[in-house]
């Protein structure tokens, strides 16, 4: 087979591929939901509010911030646990580092709430800034 050939196929495989996996981006009213806060604010404005750590329940076991509810962004039925909860208050997610919870937040924000509110660098992040983290 001709090199052109080969990779003229090659790459419309890929963009294939890349097309079907590709999520839709957030509209504006998505976006102007989702709040990245720092841990002063997170502590501050999550008082008496709904905070979801995201982690695996292993890595919740090791410490979390007081009051929060574990539900594991890896398991299948994690969009059905968040979509019980009441989409006209804020919801906080929070993860190890941050990385988990800014695709967590979009996802959320998708189902219509309107405040979510991630935690900027995750547990990871409050530890650092001396916040308590329950064991």
């Amino acid at each position: 087979m001709n090199i052109k050939l080969k990779l003229v196929l090659v790459l419309s495989a890929l963009l294939v591929s890349l097309s079907c996996n590709s999520k839709p981006p957030l509209n504006e009213q998505e976006k102007s939901a989702i709040h990245l806060v720092n841990p002063s604010e997170f502590k501050e404005k999550s008082v008496n509010q709904v905070i979801i750590d995201i982690r695996t329940p292993q890595e919740f076991s090791q410490g979390h911030i007081e009051g929060a509810i574990n539900i594991n962004y890896y398991d299948n039925t994690f969009m059905d646990q968040i979509e019980k909860f009441d989409k006209s208050k804020p919801i906080f997610l929070y993860c190890r580092s941050g990385n988990r919870t800014s695709s967590a937040s979009a996802r959320v924000a998708k189902l219509g709430f309107g405040e979510v509110y991630d935690l900027q660098g995750g547990i990871m992040n409050w530890a650092r800034h001396n916040q308590q983290i329950i064991k």
